[in-house]
């Protein structure tokens, strides 16, 4: 973070003052380290990399964890346990019940994963950015949830899915006119877009957060010095605060995700339809 950070302070002049210059939204768009077939559009950023990383890492995690399970697990298997305990038991089957719960198990599990391994990123040194930062990985859970959503809907209820949640049994049919187009949004555009955004923003604000705390600890120690630092020290207070709390987000923020996905499916899969 303060590598990153340094970027943002303005070099020294013999005759003038240095000026600091706060993070923008360029941090999430770097330039591109290699550029696929000579097509801008396929580049690979930065950012791509972490992704990259943190999708192998999950992978590992997953792998090691449950390749060689013992009765007295180690502290890796327990590790992995603990955490696919905590999906099966909070959310998969509070939500869903041990059937529904166990049959949609795989897929929360890999949302609730992801989201923390690309969050988790954003206090890792060296890396000082979420891979859930940028658009690509937020919408692409959020397209696997929705997915998921409808597929379970018409699993449950082939002909009464899309027909019981537009038009709810016991209301008057002239009310449908205004029902309907609610319902409509509401399930089925305002649920993946919301997802998508509530993830991205909380990425996007703690990492900005983090880089400011930074970088003007290191423009009030270092550029202006004398009895700035005290203020330098306040400034790294406050940034070692929002570390940890960045990592209470990324931890919440892949419940949330996974919590809502549940909820869609249970809604899916409710008697009613």
């Amino acid at each position: 973070m303060f590598s990153q950070a340094a970027t943002l302070i303005a070099p020294l002049a013999t005759d003038e003052p240095p000026v600091f210059h706060g993070p923008s939204i360029s941090e999430f768009f770097p330039p591109a380290i290699v550029e696929l077939f000579g097509l801008e559009w396929l580049s690979i950023t930065r950012i791509n990399l972490i992704q990259f990383i943190a999708t192998i890492a999950v992978v590992l995690f997953l792998w090691l964890g449950t390749r060689n399970m013992r009765v007295v697990p180690g502290r890796f298997q327990s590790l992995a346990e603990m955490g696919l305990g905590f999906v099966r038991t909070n959310i998969a089957h509070d939500l869903l019940g041990k059937k529904d719960g166990d049959r949609f198990l795989p897929i929360l599990t890999t949302i609730f994963f992801m989201v923390l391994f690309m969050n988790i990123t954003g206090i890792i040194p060296f890396m000082n950015i979420a891979g859930t930062s940028v658009i690509g990985v937020p919408l692409l859970l959020a397209l696997i949830s929705y997915g998921t959503f409808i597929y379970a809907g018409i699993k449950k209820s082939p002909k009464n899915f899309f027909k019981n949640s537009l038009f709810p049994s016991g209301v008057p049919w002239p009310i449908y006119i205004i029902v309907t187009p609610i319902e409509l949004i509401s399930t089925f555009i305002i649920r993946p877009v919301t997802l998508t955004l509530r993830l991205l923003m909380n990425m996007m604000v703690g990492h900005l957060l983090l880089v400011l705390f930074f970088a003007a600890t290191q423009f009030f120690l270092l550029d202006l010095g004398g009895w700035w630092s005290a203020l330098a020290a306040g400034s790294l207070a406050f940034g070692f605060v929002f570390t940890l709390f960045e990592i209470l987000v990324a931890v919440l923020q892949a419940y949330v995700f996974a919590l809502l996905t549940a909820v869609y499916i249970q809604l899916a899969v409710a008697e009613e339809h």
